[in-house]
């Protein structure tokens, strides 16, 4: 009789694992809290437009490569690579555009006036982060560790010449090697993707600048980025595995020796069964809610180091955007002030700082035709800073007017479709503490094994998959991490 595996949730950490698990020859079952798989990385279909909800690209494609080879099948979706990989607009000259390719002479050619010998400063900045992810990305995200002795001592085999980088923000470590001010904030942009901001993201994430112009670029999926998940739900349906959807767990058994867990129970009382449990939500939250750890304490939880909130909304307008590219960031004039004000003062909202995806640019089919499907992102305070988010109609209007001057083209009276997400919206819906977009900040001590661990500390067979784990947020990372949880449940359910 197969062991059995029951994974909770179906975001991108669990389907994976799941699909690995099942391809390594083990019955496999997810249970998943809301109607559709894909957690943050889901979708929205709605007055005849389809929007992406969360991520709307991708990096590091090659981890996707070897994951389908290691399960043994093709690849489940379709994709492109971007060139250029986003536009940039400042304010204080909104006619200007800078987009930003990955040919380092036609990126120079942009910034001529702007940063003298542009091309041999950014050439020796991505030799620096390229060396950095080399000599990081096998040693310190690409494996489990065992104890704080086990990651420390695989810190000690990184390159000493690294050390000085650990002292310095990104912000820091961007201006040692550029004079301007917009080459500064365009390059220190990608800190946000993991949820803080330049001023106070570690520079040895610098590295992602090589990600992006050097290693492998950004990559758009065809049909919409849910199409990653359409493709793996397919390849888990071929291989057995079932997926019962609006199911939340709420509690659990101990078996007699209280070392393992003997069922998980769902909020109808509904009891689930397993060997082996992998969790897919929060891996803090769960240890905070379900196992109630003092160490996962509701006072210990507010003073771990969190991301700040989202406010998204979609936007389905009449009419063609056709000066308007795939991606796009809208900057202010304040960068610092706005980057130290935007994780814990409201007030920052007045002068938002945003992020557009026009869905419908290389996938006409997310919209009628004659028409576009428009996702915007702000950053804002997580629920710690602002509980209130009664304002929110004002604070989307503030963005669509402000959208509306830069490009020359009110699309106010176009709009046909819209759907507002706030920090609170994202918290009850994915389990994200506080609305904080994407968890656990990745501080120095909220990184590696210092983050929570992918196995459990007093449970042997409960284990966790996902950005609130090692390595850490991004798509990417979920893959490498279910690979990283996969190699323990093996482990445990061969003893």
């Amino acid at each position: 009789m197969k062991q059995k595996v029951l994974i909770v949730g179906a975001g991108i950490g669990g389907l994976a694992t799941a699909l690995r698990l099942a391809k390594a020859g083990y019955e496999v079952e997810i249970v998943e809290k809301n109607a559709q798989a894909g957690g943050r990385l889901n979708q929205i279909k709605k007055d005849g437009f389809t929007f992406d909800t969360g991520p709307s690209f991708f990096s590091m494609s090659y981890e996707f490569a070897e994951f389908v080879h290691d399960c043994g099948i093709e690849m489940p979706f379709e994709f492109v690579e971007l060139d250029p990989l986003y536009s940039v607009n400042f304010s204080d000259n909104p006619q200007k555009n800078y987009h930003l390719y990955k040919d380092i002479d036609r990126l120079a050619e942009q910034f001529k006036d702007l940063e003298p010998e542009f091309k041999a400063k950014m050439e020796k900045y991505l030799d620096k982060s390229g060396q950095i992810f080399n000599d990081t990305v096998d040693i310190v995200i690409k494996n489990n560790f065992d104890s704080i002795f086990d990651y420390m001592s695989s810190l000690m085999q990184v390159n000493p010449v690294h050390l000085p980088v650990l002292t310095r923000n990104f912000w820091n470590q961007v201006s040692r090697n550029f004079s301007s001010k917009e080459v500064r904030e365009i390059l220190s942009l990608v800190a946000f993707f993991l949820g803080r901001t330049p001023f106070d993201t570690m520079a040895i994430y610098t590295l992602l600048s090589y990600t992006e112009f050097k290693h492998d670029g950004y990559y758009n999926v065809k049909g919409g980025m849910y199409q990653i998940v359409v493709g793996l739900v397919r390849e888990l349906e071929k291989a057995g595995v079932k997926i019962t959807y609006n199911t939340e767990i709420v509690d659990y058994e101990t078996k007699s020796n209280d070392k393992e867990i003997s069922h998980l129970i769902d909020s109808t009382n509904h009891v689930w069964r397993a060997d082996t449990y992998v969790i897919n939500a929060d891996a803090a939250v769960w240890r905070h809610r379900i196992f109630k750890r003092k160490a996962f304490s509701t006072a210990r939880m507010n003073r771990m180091q969190w991301t700040m909130g989202y406010l998204t909304f979609y936007i389905g307008i009449k009419g063609k955007l056709p000066h308007v590219n795939h991606h796009n960031y809208y900057l202010g004039s304040n960068y610092k002030e706005y980057a130290n004000k935007v994780l814990s003062e409201p007030g920052t909202l007045e002068k938002p700082y945003y992020y557009v995806n026009v869905v419908s640019k290389h996938n006409p089919d997310c919209a009628p035709e004659g028409c576009e499907s428009l996702f915007f992102v702000c950053p804002v305070p997580n629920l710690l800073h602002k509980t209130d988010w009664s304002d929110k109609d004002d604070v989307v209007n503030s963005i669509i007017d402000n959208f509306s001057q830069r490009i020359g083209q009110d699309i106010r009276p176009n709009i046909v479709s819209r759907t507002v997400y706030t920090p609170e919206d994202w918290q009850n819906q994915f389990g994200l503490y506080k609305g904080s977009g994407l968890g656990l900040a990745h501080t120095m001590m909220q990184i590696g094994a210092f983050r929570p661990k992918n196995h459990d500390e007093r449970y042997k067979n409960v284990f966790y998959v996902g950005a609130s784990t090692i390595p850490g947020a991004g798509l990417p990372m979920a893959i490498i991490s279910s690979k990283l949880v996969t190699e323990r449940v093996l482990k445990q359910l061969k003893k």
